[in-house]
C-alpha cells in the first residue's frame, strides 16, 4: 500500500478537478473510480464552498470542486506541486518567465495556494501545506499515479521548471518517447517501478494541443473503468488499448475534463 504523509518541496502532491457542474462530476468519478466523497467541512482543512475530497478506503486521493464563474481555463484537472512558500514560488515563477493566474491565498487551515501558468500557458498550482499535505494514497487502483506536461516548447519548459523546482528532463526509451522530470535526491514512487525513483512527472512535446498538465490514475481494470463513462455523461476518447506493460484508456468527464487510466499488466 502506497501511503504519503509528507511531500518534499518540488514534488507533485495532489490533483483536483474543477467543474461547472459539480453534481454531474461527482456522479461520473464515483462511477468510474468508485470514489467516496467527503463534503466541505468533513475534515480539518477542507476548503470552504462547493468542494469535495475523493477518498479510497478513507485515504485522500483527489479533489473535485466548483470552477470559478467565468474562468473557463480553470475547468479540468490540475496538479499541485509542494513548495515551502507559495508566495516565494509565485515570485520565482514570474521571474523565470511564468505568470500568476491567482495570487497566493489561504485555504485555512489546509494550506496556502498560488495558481501559476508556465511560459507556454500550462497551469498548475503551488501548494504550501498546512494541515493537509496532499494525496495520502497514490500509485494504487483508483488513485493518482502520474502527472504529465504537454508543451510545444521543451527548451522553455526545461528552463522554467528547472529554475522553479530544480527538475531535470531526461528522455525515457528510444526514439521520440516521453521525457521524464527528475528531482535529484528525491526518493519516491515504488521500489519495483520501471523508472528511476527520483522521477516526479513526465513531459511530452506536443504542438497540436493547448499546453496543459494532464493526470493519470491507476485502475484495477482499464476496460471496466472506461465502460460506464458514456452512460455517465462522459466520453471514451481513446482505447482501451495495450501499451508496453499497461492497459490504458483516455476518458473525458461530462464537462470535457480529460484524464487517463492505466492498468498495470504483469507478465505471467
Amino acid at each position: 500500500m502506497s501511503r504519503r504523509d509528507q511531500y518534499p518541496a518540488g514534488v507533485p502532491c495532489f490533483v483536483e478537478a474543477l467543474t461547472p457542474d459539480l453534481d454531474a462530476a461527482l456522479r461520473f468519478y464515483r462511477g468510474v473510480f468508485g470514489w467516496a466523497f467527503a463534503g466541505p467541512g468533513a475534515m480539518p482543512g477542507d476548503p470552504p464552498g462547493a468542494y469535495f475530497v475523493a477518498r479510497v478506503d478513507g485515504d485522500d486521493v483527489a479533489g473535485v470542486g466548483s470552477a470559478p464563474a467565468g474562468d473557463e481555463g480553470a475547468i479540468g484537472w490540475s496538479t499541485h506541486v509542494s513548495v515551502d512558500s507559495a508566495d516565494d514560488a509565485a515570485q520565482r515563477a514570474v521571474a523565470a518567465g511564468g505568470s500568476l493566474v491567482l495570487e497566493p491565498f489561504d485555504v485555512a487551515p489546509a494550506g496556502r495556494l498560488a495558481v501559476i501558468a508556465d511560459p507556454a500557458g500550462a497551469r498548475f498550482c503551488a501548494w504550501e501545506a498546512g494541515v493537509r499535505c496532499g494525496a495520502t494514497r497514490v500509485n494504487e487502483p483508483s488513485a493518482w499515479a502520474m502527472s504529465m506536461l504537454r508543451t510545444p516548447d521543451l527548451a522553455s519548459a526545461k528552463a522554467f521548471y528547472g529554475e522553479l523546482f530544480g527538475w531535470r528532463a531526461e528522455q525515457f526509451g528510444p526514439g521520440d518517447g516521453p521525457w521524464l522530470w527528475r528531482l535529484p535526491g528525491y526518493v519516491g514512487g515504488e521500489p519495483a517501478q520501471p523508472v528511476p525513483r527520483d522521477v516526479v512527472a513526465a513531459v511530452v512535446v506536443d504542438d497540436a494541443r493547448p499546453p496543459s498538465w494532464g493526470v493519470d490514475f491507476w485502475v484495477a481494470d482499464a476496460d471496466a473503468a472506461a465502460a460506464p463513462a458514456t452512460e455517465l455523461g462522459g466520453r471514451v476518447l481513446a482505447g482501451p488499448f495495450t501499451e508496453a506493460m499497461f492497459r490504458r484508456a483516455v476518458l473525458a468527464a461530462p464537462d470535457g475534463a480529460t484524464f487517463s487510466v492505466s492498468q498495470l499488466q504483469l507478465a505471467g
